[in-house]
């Protein structure tokens, strides 16, 4: 197979490689879903923090090539390909703009892990591009474009994974397995929580766009806003514009966590509440925050958050526990879980191990679980593109939970109860409501199916 790649050899060399314009070779491997490849080929979108994580657990996957970094910001580049070279000898190339590299008809995936308004057309891009997608959490803004990305997936017939690890962690999967075995009984109530102590983020200013950023890039299908210093690079999840707010930045891993646990798929009603409280600040989403949600079958869950104070529950930063007619489950932020009978006293447990306790220490919380406990997922997508079976965090299902999430925000904005219709998860009666489901687009940006 022919790369247009150089060797670890030139790494300081090539890694100052020019941000704009990339080399597009010719086509050598044609991957189709199903199909059998020695090698997969990806380009990691967006490298600061979690991105630069999930390009170093691509890099390690045996036969995945890291082929491309596109990265908005110059200043995050070097430190991902010093990353990526951990696991690889082949240097990625670098670009900007993610519709140049969805030309390269050898590369055969894309892992979005841009901004969260990003997430949605950048994942129908790569499906109508021909690339299977690795989409971190949320898998996108708002509902509408949840469903768009599944239509893509199917129109395409394109494996599309989203970054909702415990998914593929080993306990997690066997505690799952547990409760849906009757390990407690009928399980009628899952409550989950999040605990930070986040910082202020301050009155934010009208500045000059840094000179490393391309920020029209940035904002990419988003209408366009003046930039300010308090949204770059990370604070933009607290704005209703481009973010999504702590339910789903968070929540997103917890509730799908419920959700799965209870075998729950669309909801009959949601109500939220919350604010932002903590500070006065232009942070819109709230720091402070409650969504309880009713399914079929007499069964519900809640999740609290706290972004700005870090009191834990159970002794847990973030956490789930399931409620049944025979006891309790708690499963930790971690790859560990305890049962609990009536009596409150555990009768099994089993714990996170000490390497991967550590690892998770030494990771910031906009990191990721470590790199151990990535991989496990990045291989069962790589998987699923090889021998065309169904990925652990399917698109499907990660919709089902994604839109549990933005129902909780949108019920938060209305002031309103959600009711919902259980087949489609569709809001009724409510044109509010209704007002949210989905977004305006900067003009050519707009998604298509």
């Amino acid at each position: 197979m022919v790369m247009d790649y150089s060797s670890r050899r030139g790494f300081i060399k090539q890694s100052t490689l020019a941000m704009a314009g990339v080399s597009i070779g010719a086509p050598s491997v044609s991957y189709v879903k199903g199909k059998p490849a020695e090698e997969i080929q990806v380009a990691i979108m967006g490298v600061k923090s979690r991105g630069k994580a999930l390009a170093r657990a691509f890099a390690y996957a045996p036969n995945c090539t890291v082929k491309y970094i596109c990265e908005v910001d110059e200043r995050y580049v070097q430190d991902a390909l010093k990353a990526v070279a951990e696991f690889q000898e082949a240097v990625p190339l670098v670009a900007k703009d993610i519709r140049k590299v969805l030309e390269d008809q050898d590369l055969d995936g894309l892992v979005i892990a841009a901004p969260d308004h990003w997430h949605a057309p950048a994942t129908i891009m790569a499906c109508e591009a021909g690339k299977h997608v690795y989409v971190e959490k949320p898998c996108s803004h708002n509902p509408q474009e949840g469903e768009w990305v599944m239509a893509a997936a199917e129109k395409y017939n394109r494996v599309v994974q989203m970054g909702n690890q415990r998914r593929t962690w080993s306990n997690v999967r066997r505690a799952i397995e547990l409760l849906h075995g009757g390990i407690i009984g009928h399980i009628y109530y899952a409550n989950g929580w999040y605990a930070n102590s986040r910082p202020s983020i301050g009155k934010g200013k009208d500045v000059p766009v840094p000179s490393e950023l391309d920020f029209e890039l940035w904002q990419g299908p988003a209408p366009r806003r003046s930039y300010r210093d308090n949204i770059h690079p990370y604070d933009w999840h607290w704005f209703w514009h481009w973010g999504t707010g702590e339910a789903l930045n968070n929540g997103t891993h917890f509730i799908d966590l419920m959700r799965w646990g209870l075998q729950a798929e669309y909801p009959t009603m949601v109500t939220s509440a919350g604010g932002r409280y903590r500070y006065d600040d232009d942070w819109q989403t709230p720091d402070t925050q409650v969504i309880s949600i009713d399914f079929p079958g007499k069964k519900s869950l809640t999740w609290e958050s706290r972004s700005c104070n870090a009191m834990r529950i159970q002794d847990q930063s973030a956490a789930v526990t399931f409620y049944g007619e025979g006891g309790s489950m708690v499963i930790e932020s971690g790859n560990a879980f305890t049962i609990f009978d009536n009596d409150r006293r555990p009768k099994e447990f089993i714990k996170v191990t000490a390497e991967d306790a550590k690892e998770a220490h030494d990771q910031q919380n906009t990191v990721g679980p470590g790199l151990r406990m990535d991989a496990a997922h990045v291989q069962n997508f790589l998987a699923a593109i090889r021998d065309g079976s169904t990925p652990n965090s399917e698109i499907k299902g990660g919709h089902k939970s994604v839109l549990l999430c933005q129902l909780g925000n949108i019920a938060y904005r209305t002031k309103s109860t959600l009711h919902i219709d259980p087949q489609n998860g569709h809001i009724k009666d409510n044109p509010a409501a209704r007002q949210l489901w989905s977004r305006d687009y900067a003009p050519g940006w707009q998604p298509h199916v």
